[in-house]
């Protein structure tokens, strides 16, 4: 599987920059040594795509490699967002660090560049109403026999989404060896970024009676937990499959809602309902404190907004 794996980077290079291209080598050689290291097949996919644009800027053997190029990428980028640019540069930047290590080129051009500064936003979580109104869009929480056994797929991976405050590539990876269905105690380990886990508690009893249905029903007791249509037997579902079918749910349903605020819904929920930072942050998986703490600037904004929009009704009802 691995070699097939090799075989595939390599053909997407040369597919995307030609045989002849000088970084294609290198820049294979980089993203093995990612894969060596443990890196997850999504990071090692983004890392591919931004440097396949970057070698479209410089053409030349990687130890001529200069700033000038670079910034010619970066300059290049200058109408993405903050995010797109400041993850390009990232990965440039670390193209270049492995190949001062495999002593390819004295010194890190990037760093000559500029980092990119990347204003925090504000999560904007789904509506509870809309969340709901979605969901059951899908199909009913307790399903017909007659329901497509994808459509139940559906219901449940985007309910798990949004009961556990996943993220959508976690999703994706989950396993039927990830969760604990012991009665009374269920649970499920996520596979987050950077390869770190945490094992999450299933603590809504409709939604557990779901999985449970979609278990018997689909059989499976090894293996991904959700699996493409088509080759259900084969490997987990794609991101991308489950972004068309939620682009599909959410038209039908008539709501405007990106997979990811089903993750900050559950984040606001349970801040409602005053549960500690610390709790959500260990339940979200991340990393710091900080990055939780913007749930709570969020609540902060939400409650400013209310009380804009009920002076603004009062002093309507006055005139």
């Amino acid at each position: 599987m691995a070699v097939s794996v090799l075989r595939d980077t390599r053909d997407v290079l040369t597919d995307a920059l030609g045989d002849s291209h000088p970084l294609v080598t290198p820049i294979d050689d980089f993203l093995t040594d990612l894969r060596n290291a443990g890196r997850s097949r999504n990071t090692i996919k983004a890392y591919r795509g931004d440097l396949i644009m970057f070698a479209r800027h410089h053409h030349d053997e990687i130890e001529a490699l200069t700033v000038t190029p670079v910034r010619a990428y970066l300059s290049d980028n200058i109408d993405n967002s903050a995010a797109t640019r400041s993850r390009r540069r990232s990965a440039v930047k670390a193209f270049c660090a492995w190949a001062v290590r495999q002593e390819l080129l004295e010194a890190n051009p990037v760093d000559k560049t500029e980092a990119v500064t990347v204003p925090k936003g504000l999560p904007r979580p789904a509506p509870y109403e809309q969340v709901h109104k979605l969901l059951n869009t899908i199909c009913a929480r307790r399903p017909r026999k007659d329901v497509p056994i994808d459509v139940l797929r559906d219901r449940v991976l985007f309910e798990l989404a949004y009961v556990c405050g996943t993220r959508a590539a976690e999703v994706c990876s989950a396993y039927v060896e990830d969760l604990d269905l012991r009665v009374d105690n269920e649970h499920i380990t996520l596979h987050g970024k950077g390869n770190k886990t945490r094992v999450v508690l299933l603590d809504d009893r409709g939604f557990v009676a779901l999985l449970r249905l979609y278990l018997t029903r689909t059989g499976y007791t090894n293996g991904p937990l959700f699996r493409p249509s088509i080759n259900g037997g084969g490997g987990p579902i794609s991101y991308n499959a489950i972004l068309n079918r939620w682009i599909k749910y959410r038209t039908a349903a008539g709501v405007d809602l990106e997979i990811h605020q089903l993750r900050h819904a559950h984040a606001m929920e349970l801040m409602d309902s005053g549960v500690s930072l610390e709790v959500i942050r260990r339940r979200l998986g991340h990393a710091k404190t900080e990055t939780t703490q913007i749930y709570a600037q969020a609540r902060d904004e939400l409650v400013d907004n209310e009380i804009r929009a009920a002076r603004r009704r009062r002093d309507a009802a006055r005139r």
